[in-house]
């Protein structure tokens, strides 16, 4: 089964979307989860099927429920908010596969380090009004200059969820 999606612009909808991190410390034994509370985006499909966009997180928006963690995670150990207060994921494309998957390509920008990312992501609602995409991926936080690791405790990669609704535009 191919979904069809309605071209024009999508702009995404903050109130019922949600992208959160998680990453295992104390050398694997707690998994600290976040939820950026400042998410943004635009997006546009092509009348050629082809798609493009930019969804934008506010770095110093990372709720972990531990004030004392998220104000470390806001500092230049982590993500450097004052220096750098987005993180963006410009999608350079996004191809339809068989079924609910959406091959999604583009550039990851946190702390002013750009990297390539690739990831499948499901279509989970399409409608001529909205759409909604889930995805998961993993990042490695030391391509983005986040290498602090006291004691060896923060290991591996952090995995990003993200739960994306878009409505299309007036045109």
């Amino acid at each position: 089964m191919t979904v069809a999606v309605q071209t024009g612009t999508w702009q995404l909808d903050p109130a019922a979307s949600t992208v959160g991190l998680s990453h295992r410390t104390m050398w694997g034994l707690v998994n600290v989860k976040g939820t950026f509370t400042a998410v943004g985006g635009q997006g546009e499909v092509r009348p050629d099927g082809s798609a493009a966009g930019t969804v934008t997180l506010g770095a110093a928006s990372l709720d972990t429920k531990n004030a004392k963690r998220d104000t470390h995670l806001r500092s230049a150990d982590f993500f450097d908010a004052d220096n750098h207060p987005e993180i963006t994921f410009a999608v350079r494309g996004a191809e339809l596969l068989d079924g609910d998957g959406v091959r999604v390509t583009g550039q990851l920008t946190v702390r002013g380090i750009s990297r390539p990312v690739t990831f499948t992501a499901r279509l989970t609602g399409v409608s001529a009004e909205a759409l909604t995409l889930d995805a998961e991926f993993t990042v490695d936080r030391d391509e983005f200059g986040m290498g602090w690791n006291q004691l060896g405790m923060i290991r591996g990669l952090t995995t990003v969820t993200a739960g994306l609704r878009f409505t299309r535009t007036a045109d």
